[in-house]
């Protein structure tokens, strides 16, 4: 009996120290061949105590950092602190497709093969450790972060929580590592683009922390842009529209006399004036005006007069999906617009799935999966959430999000930071043109206007699982960093 009870005893203190073991740190060396050079690195894979006030942890925050080898001086060395949207997205997907030193193997169009015949990565040659050290951040509720306690996970969900804790990490981080010295950058996909807004502002008004740059890519920055509610009956219509006539020229649905670029340029011109006074009259417009405008609609964005005509001119992303290519029981994606698949739900006037999620939400998850396993070593037997249920989650008190006010404040308080932001061309689920609004109407002057550079690519939302526009990515991400840098 006496045997059994410190047999249990010494298995139970086998599994806590186990388990205590995997908050801890591990450290791999490795290499990148960017532009026929050799990077050569240390990476560091684990999970960052989230301390309180009071210095209690809170959380155990999941990051994995790459920073350069021989760096005499690591104050001349720039830092970028990485993070995916969501919310509830980790980092994996900026990870393991565009930024880190790997990268999973995509198509000419993006696309992944799933099942794969192999699980494998590649080295990233657009990889941006050749210009800045990366930290890749999860936060609580998705990837394998945690909150120390999981009935207060809530303290971590909702917007001023979420840059809270984001925010506290970095500076933490940053303190720990002896870089206050360092030039820093942030980087943000999504609802990381809504996060960097905040944490750029959070970090200057609570720790006097500035950022030389932010990087935006697929941006959320005004909500009211991005919510096809009921009640929401102007901007999102407005702001998908040039994006409804990208994708009716790619899927060949109309064929312009005219380049695509200067037809779509005249597609926003119409949906800026013509078409927002229309939607602004409403109930006022004669029905001949109305049916008018919807048989113009029909010739700049495919979808049939009458339809536009019995949907008061406002045809949502989610329905734009199924009807575009309908006829060839078609539906298209909402991360980008350009993948298809045959619609497996054809009872229904909306579209039930995205052909450009589902394939690529497994290919993430796997290659991340092994590759923190066997190639960080990274010991842990967690479940990976690569998208956590961090629901409910608090935007605002208001009705919509919008943090181009935060962002705003930070470039006046800090009129040297650089801004790129980069879009899709494809993208449904955060138009360019909702992107261009945004910042159209931020009140800026000349000199910090001309702080903000525009780049569009020929993908979707994850535009950098084009190859191509990878490649892009990397030239437009190097420039704006010279410039913050003064290079």
């Amino acid at each position: 009996m006496k045997n059994i009870f410190l047999t249990s005893l010494f298995v139970g203190i086998f599994f806590i120290c186990q388990a205590q073991d995997t908050t801890k740190t591990v450290k791999t060396t490795g290499h990148v061949s960017i532009n026929n050079k050799t990077v050569n690195y240390e990476a560091t894979t684990g999970f960052l105590p989230l301390k309180d006030k009071n210095q209690k942890t809170i959380a155990n925050i999941f990051y994995v950092s790459y920073i350069k080898n021989d760096v005499s001086d690591v104050r001349n060395r720039p830092i970028t602190f990485v993070f995916n949207g969501g919310p509830g997205s980790a980092s994996a997907w900026l990870h393991m497709g565009a930024i880190g030193p790997k990268k999973i193997i995509t198509s000419e169009y993006g696309k992944v093969e799933m099942p794969p015949k192999t699980l494998s990565l590649i080295n990233n040659d657009q990889c941006w450790l050749d210009i800045t050290d990366l930290v890749f951040i999860d936060p609580v509720g998705c990837g394998f972060s945690k909150p120390i306690d999981s009935d207060k996970a809530e303290q971590f969900y909702g917007y001023e929580n979420d840059i809270k804790t984001i925010g506290d990490f970095i500076n933490q981080w940053t303190g720990q590592n002896k870089r206050w010295g360092s030039p820093k950058f942030l980087a943000g996909e999504s609802y990381g683009t809504t996060r960097a807004c905040g944490v750029a502002d959070y970090m200057t008004d609570t720790y006097n922390m500035y950022f030389n740059g932010i990087t935006l890519l697929s941006c959320a920055l005004d909500f009211e842009t991005l919510r096809e509610y009921d009640t929401n009956l102007l901007l999102p219509y407005i702001c998908n529209l040039p994006v409804y006539a990208e994708l009716a020229i790619y899927h060949e649905v109309i064929t312009p006399e005219k380049t695509a670029d200067e037809f779509v340029e005249d597609v926003e011109e119409f949906a800026m004036n013509e078409y927002a006074v229309a939607l602004l009259k409403g109930d006022l417009l004669s029905i001949n005006e109305k049916y008018a405008l919807a048989k113009k609609m029909e010739s700049l964005i495919g979808i049939n007069a009458d339809i536009i005509f019995d949907n008061d001119l406002r045809i949502p992303s989610w329905k734009f999906r199924k009807l575009l290519l309908d006829k060839q029981n078609l539906i298209i994606g909402r991360y980008d617009g350009r993948l298809t698949m045959p619609d497996p739900k054809n009872d229904r006037d909306y579209a039930s799935e995205d052909p450009s999620a589902t394939e690529l939400s497994g290919a993430i998850s796997a290659t991340f999966n092994d590759y923190v396993r066997n190639e960080l070593n990274f010991p842990i037997d967690d479940r990976f959430y690569l998208i956590g249920n961090v629901r409910p989650w608090k935007y605002t008190d208001g009705k919509y999000l919008n943090v181009t006010p935060e962002l705003r404040y930070t470039m006046f308080v800090n009129p040297n930071m650089e801004i790129l932001i980069a879009n899709g061309r494809y993208d449904l689920a955060t138009s360019y043109f909702g992107t261009t609004y945004a910042i159209n109407h931020m009140n800026l002057p000349p000199i910090l206007r001309n702080r903000i550079t525009f780049t569009y690519y020929n993908g979707g939302h994850m535009m950098y699982l084009v190859p191509s526009e990878l490649k892009k990515l990397k030239d437009d991400v190097s420039k704006m960093y010279n410039r913050s840098l003064g290079m």
